[in-house]
């Protein structure tokens, strides 16, 4: 859950803070971080159908202008990787749909489904590295391994199972 008395220290007209909070999706008082996932699953059903390297581009953009947005915001609120900040969601999510099947929108609530999994879960080294690494790098990295982890499932799921 949210803790409104830091969001409110963020101002939401700093393009920083906007992206820190998944453009207003972690400001949801309940789970802020699915309703950052859930967000970005719609722009993952794009990104698959859009070319090959679209859903790597987004990530490394977003993981890059991401890190320095969740430092701002921290700054901000004096506190580190606060719930309502989510773009590392948005991170994770476009790593889990990397290399899906082009055009084919519904691998994105996959993705989506297996990325929240791994996420609440939190299995070794995302544990890790949720606990041992400070900043905006810290906020971002442990979504960077669920979003592998999802996208190892997901590609298990499509050339094993499916």
């Amino acid at each position: 859950m949210a803790d409104y008395k830091l969001l409110r220290k963020l101002n939401l007209k700093n393009p920083w803070h906007l992206l820190a909070v998944g453009f207003g999706s972690g400001l949801s008082p309940k789970a802020p971080g699915t309703c950052g996932s859930f967000v970005a699953m719609f722009i993952c059903m794009g990104l698959i159908m859009a070319p090959w390297y679209a859903a790597p581009l987004a990530a490394v953009l977003f993981f890059v202008l991401g890190t320095k947005a969740c430092n701002e915001a921290e700054k901000a609120m004096g506190v580190h990787d606060h719930g309502g900040l989510v773009v590392d969601e948005f991170v994770g999510m476009f790593i889990a749909v990397i290399a899906f099947p082009q055009g084919q929108w519904y691998w994105a609530i996959m993705a989506f489904v297996l990325f929240r999994f791994f996420d609440i879960l939190k299995p070794f080294p995302v544990s890790y590295a949720d606990r041992n690494i400070s900043g905006g790098l810290g906020v971002m990295v442990d979504d960077v391994l669920a979003g592998i982890y999802a996208l190892v499932a997901g590609h298990i799921i499509l050339h094993f199972v499916l």
